[in-house]
């Protein structure tokens, strides 16, 4: 049910990525991001992650929605499969105060959870906004859907915090760190992705990211943190 769902979010935000390209000094920004690695010989084994961003912003309002996957196998067998959705909208109050609710949902085969799926609400402030460095801090509250690997489910109310810091170094490579936390009876999720980005040519740049997720209570036998480390070409548009 949550897998079809992810792919009618996939179908609806298709078409808003088409006039994203045709009106590129529109309301419109997102980027698109893939990774493939390839090996053959004594071992076989690849690698594909992608990832896809469309934001909308208009008046006071913003809007951001994110799909992203991996998928690694190694002679055949999967060794690691995770796929993330996200939906977020901001409302500005001030030029630095903001309001956001957002949606997110996640599914990985292979961590201590099949799925989580949250709905925050909450405050933000835009801390450090200049031309090279920008950083944003978020705290919220909502609720948490979870199902276990062993099928467990799990109903809680969690309190989410957040960092998000951008430093363009040059004019034409920049450096991102974002924390995120959701806290909750039962288990705390949290989320650390540094990204080093560098322009190619026009909108084409290669980045260089680590992500790292770690769950609090997972079920006996799996691990408390998952690592992904990615070398993919992003088009920004």
């Amino acid at each position: 049910m949550k897998f079809r769902l992810a792919l009618a979010v996939v179908a609806l935000i298709t078409p808003f990525s088409l006039m994203a390209q045709e009106e590129a000094e529109g309301p419109w920004s997102g980027n698109a991001t893939l990774g493939y690695l390839a090996t053959s010989g004594n071992t076989e084994n690849s690698t594909l992650n992608t990832g896809f961003e469309l934001g909308y912003k208009i008046g006071k309002w913003q809007h951001i929605a994110t799909l992203k996957a991996i998928n690694s196998s190694e002679e055949d067998t999967t060794t690691a499969e995770a796929y993330e959705v996200g939906l977020k909208s901001e409302r500005n109050l001030t030029d630095k105060d903001f309001l956001f609710g957002k949606l997110d949902w996640r599914k990985d085969r292979f961590s201590g959870f099949d799925t989580q799926f949250s709905q925050v609400v909450g405050y933000g402030r835009r801390l450090i906004t200049t031309d090279k460095h920008s950083l944003n801090a978020e705290i919220g509250a909502g609720a948490r859907q979870s199902e276990r690997q062993d099928g467990t489910e799990e109903d809680e109310t969690v309190f989410s915090g957040g960092l998000y810091y951008n430093w363009a170094f040059s004019e034409t490579a920049a450096f991102s760190q974002d924390l995120t936390t959701e806290v909750g009876a039962d288990n705390t999720y949290s989320e650390s992705i540094t990204k080093v980005s560098a322009q190619l040519i026009g909108n084409l740049a290669l980045v260089a990211s680590y992500t790292i997720k770690h769950n609090s209570d997972v079920v006996a036998g799996t691990e408390k943190k998952d690592t992904y480390t990615a070398l993919s070409l992003e088009y920004g548009f």
